[in-house]
């Protein structure tokens, strides 16, 4: 029999018009809209189909992902073996495991992604993905590239994709080392921020702050953190703590997917939330876990029929 772990989509995948044919559809994805939109205070459904320039504002797109994402997870109706997310993604798999209300994961990702705009002003950073090249070679580039300052991968994605980030002059100067290191393909990123670096600490601050109030409740499912890429511990203050940490530390995603299949025995992903980064990435990290995605209408039977 499978074992299953669900991988919840992270800032990014948004588009205008996400999960509306399954808002139309399903009285329990307009439920979920709701409840959101009486935290936010807004009409997150308005936003999310209607407002392209506010959804793609950070402040605004945290919350309209960790509502799309939770929305369709609830009409799934599956309970996974352990679940994960990207970075943002993070605080879907929290509610999903029954460790985070709903409702205070909206509240505490609206002030996130207002913590995360606030940190480091446009032009201050950049992130660029560095394909095919060596994690060891991307490390060694980014220690000699911090004599410019602040230069450290952000994301391990994939075998094939590291994303790194920091200040402009040390990320440039990085990308120089790598191009004479053998680095071929390298893609500067249109993010509004370097998130997942040093830059991003006054964030982290501010989100501990805010998360000194907030519940957490027991695991119920086990969630693979973003920053150890092993299970978090049942234990509240140890979860803030990463989340506090994951707002400024390197996403391990392709470290968590390996975990979820040596120590879990997890055969089956599905991607739930906008979009099919995840999926795209778990194809390059395994070709033999079973990946599948909930997003629309046809992938949710499709997902269905194969489980």
């Amino acid at each position: 029999m499978s074992k299953i772990a669900i991988a919840f989509a992270g800032q990014g995948a948004q588009y205008v018009g996400m999960g509306r044919e399954l808002y139309d559809a399903h009285g329990i994805v307009r439920e979920t809209f709701n409840e959101a939109s009486e935290v936010l205070g807004y009409d997150i459904a308005e936003l999310i189909f209607n407002e392209e320039e506010k959804l793609n504002e950070t402040r605004y797109t945290q919350p309209a992902i960790l509502t799309v994402s939770i929305a369709m997870y609830r009409l799934l109706g599956v309970k996974p073996d352990a679940v994960l997310g990207l970075s943002l993604g993070e605080y879907s798999a929290l509610v999903a495991s029954g460790a985070l209300d709903f409702k205070d994961a909206v509240a505490l990702v609206a002030k996130r992604g207002k913590y995360m705009s606030e940190a480091a002003p446009a032009g201050v950073g950049k992130m660029v993905a560095v394909m095919n090249t060596p994690r060891e070679v991307i490390e060694k580039a980014c220690e000699e590239a911090s004599v410019k300052g602040i230069v450290t991968p952000a994301n391990y994605n994939t075998p094939v994709q590291i994303v790194i980030g920091g200040e402009v002059a040390a990320v440039d100067y990085a990308k120089e080392l790598l191009e004479a290191a053998g680095a071929k393909r390298m893609i500067d990123l249109n993010v509004s921020g370097p998130f997942h670096t040093a830059l991003l600490e006054p964030a982290s601050v501010q989100l501990a702050e805010a998360l000194k109030d907030v519940n957490f409740g027991e695991l119920e499912i086990p969630v693979i953190s973003n920053t150890t890429a092993k299970a978090m511990p049942d234990n509240a203050d140890e979860i803030k703590e990463l989340l506090r940490l994951q707002v400024m530390k390197s996403v391990r995603f392709e470290d968590s997917i390996y975990t979820l299949r040596d120590e879990f025995g997890i055969d089956t992903i599905i991607e739930v939330g906008p979009g099919k980064t995840l999926t795209s990435f778990m194809k390059k990290i395994d070709k033999e876990i079973t990946a599948l995605r909930v997003e629309d209408e046809a992938s949710l039977e499709a997902t269905k029929a194969a489980l």
